[in-house]
């Protein structure tokens, strides 16, 4: 019962780390909406996916190399987040001159606006990025929990005070947002004494190039994901025009409350992959599978159902047209999910070659069908097509996961759970009768449940045992 206490304790403390911030951006969507235009939101939302496209590139995703070899016992720390901490450095000069010259020369000019916040967010958030994953590989849990929450209060605080309160408009949620990685990013620096943890002098070139060696695969695969989840935006800015990707960006925020739960999760899962990768291993990865599973397919059911409730009271004025488009992104939340999953897999046999092959085939299907679909369609096309290149990736991953260890997935009940979820979004849209529509999606809620209500059986009891034991065992004392 370790292996599960460790998962789930880790679990909840990063549950405090991200689930304020998270959250809060969800909650703060109707001040958005009522303060910033489509185009402002639309602006905004550019400037963010381009930066979370460049760290990647600039730092060759050294990230998770800081993450992954910090995990290993043997491993010296202050040496593994010196690399780290060098090619973070070297990127941000690199995206300053970069912007530079972007401004001196007027080459794309939307990202002329804004250049200084453009750089102060980019540095920010990959500084926020690589002590957040040391202090992972550290297993400094509780130091990031408190990090998260001090980015929530920070966010919470200055969104408020600049947006509505002195009226600063798009300016004041880039800076909001900026300082809301400022903050936390001081209070890791304090607690982890990173002052001690840089080795000036370092000289253990071996370490940088295995440490890159791992990496750089990694580009191609958070890249990829970058193209699995923004480029959409894009291709809806250069079809239907900056105010349709400001709805369609919009649109992301229901399914941020599935991506919440994946996030946590995901980086919890990580920790113990690794540490359960052994020969007993498979029969761990199989059962945190099966009730992953599960709890995502009902979770995404119910949000479906609850889809244009939660719009009125999130989206304002021309923005809640959004809430067709989210459907279909919640599902694609799933299969990232199980994605992610599956991925722990390779992460724990450092094997980032299997990333990078898999979610590279997903992204290069996302981008064809991204074209045509939009172009056909308008928007809701991008959300079908990411929702496709999601499922490949999870088929791909299934595929490759099984060359390390075998996971033992249900085909049937589940790909069956997917179908209604796919169903059940389709006549969310086609339904216009409100009655009969909430009618249909309660049915698909039932009927969702009852398929997979072995594996909640199954939970419950392992939940009520362990609640027992604990009495039992607090009885004796």
């Amino acid at each position: 019962m370790k292996k599960y206490k460790y998962l789930f304790k880790n679990v909840g403390l990063l549950t405090i780390s991200n689930f304020g911030s998270k959250i809060l951006s969800f909650l703060l969507v109707p001040l958005y909406t009522s303060l910033l235009t489509t185009g402002e939101y639309g602006t905004y939302d550019l400037y963010v996916t381009t930066a979370s496209l460049m760290a990647p590139v600039l730092t060759l995703n050294i990230v998770d190399s800081v993450m992954r070899f910090s995990l290993d016992e043997n491993s010296k720390k202050n040496e593994v987040f010196t690399v780290g901490f060098r090619d973070v450095l070297r990127a941000g000069i690199v995206f300053v001159v970069l912007v530079a010259v972007n401004y001196g020369f007027g080459i794309i000019d939307i990202f002329n606006q804004y250049p200084l916040y453009f750089i102060l967010y980019f540095i920010l958030s990959v500084f926020y990025d690589l002590l957040s994953q040391f202090s992972r590989g550290m297993e400094r849990i509780l130091d990031l929990a408190i990090a998260g929450i001090i980015n929530s209060v920070s966010l919470l605080s200055f969104n408020i005070l600049f947006l509505s309160v002195l009226k600063m408009g798009l300016s004041g949620y880039f800076l909001a947002n900026c300082i809301g990685f400022a903050i936390p990013v001081v209070y890791l620096v304090i607690r982890l004494k990173i002052w001690n943890k840089v080795v000036f002098k370092f000289k253990n070139k071996p370490l940088k190039k295995e440490m890159e060696k791992y990496s750089t695969p990694m580009v191609f695969n958070t890249i990829s994901w970058w193209i699995n989840n923004v480029s959409d935006r894009y291709v809806v800015t250069w079809l239907c025009g900056v105010a349709d990707n400001g709805v369609y960006s919009v649109a992301y925020k229901i399914p941020s409350i599935l991506n919440v739960l994946q996030n946590i999760f995901s980086q919890a899962w990580t920790l113990s992959a690794v540490k359960e990768f052994n020969d007993e291993g498979a029969k761990f990865y199989s059962d945190v599978y099966k009730i992953y599973n599960v709890g995502m397919v009902m979770v995404c059911s119910v949000l479906i159902a609850a889809d244009r409730i939660i719009a009125k009271i999130l989206f304002a004025n021309e923005f809640f047209g959004a809430w067709e488009y989210a459907p279909f992104l919640m599902i694609s939340v799933v299969f990232g999910a199980l994605s992610a999953l599956l991925g722990g897999i390779f992460s724990a046999a450092m094997n980032s070659k299997a990333y990078a092959k898999t979610t590279v085939l997903g992204a290069v299907i996302n981008t064809a069908l991204n074209i045509v679909l939009v172009w056909k369609m308008g928007p809701i096309g991008a959300a079908i097509a990411t929702m496709i290149s999601y499922i490949i990736v999870w088929i791909a991953r299934i595929i490759e996961s099984r060359k390390i260890i075998k996971v033992k997935i249900n085909f049937k009940k589940d790909c069956f759970s997917y179908l209604l979820l796919i169903l059940q979004s389709v006549f969310l849209i086609c339904i216009e009768n409100t009655v009969l529509r909430y009618i249909v999606q309660v049915a698909f809620l039932i009927v969702v449940f009852l398929v997979n209500i072995k594996e909640v059986v199954f939970f419950a009891k392992k939940v009520l045992n362990k609640i027992a034991k604990r009495r039992e065992t607090k009885a004796g004392v």
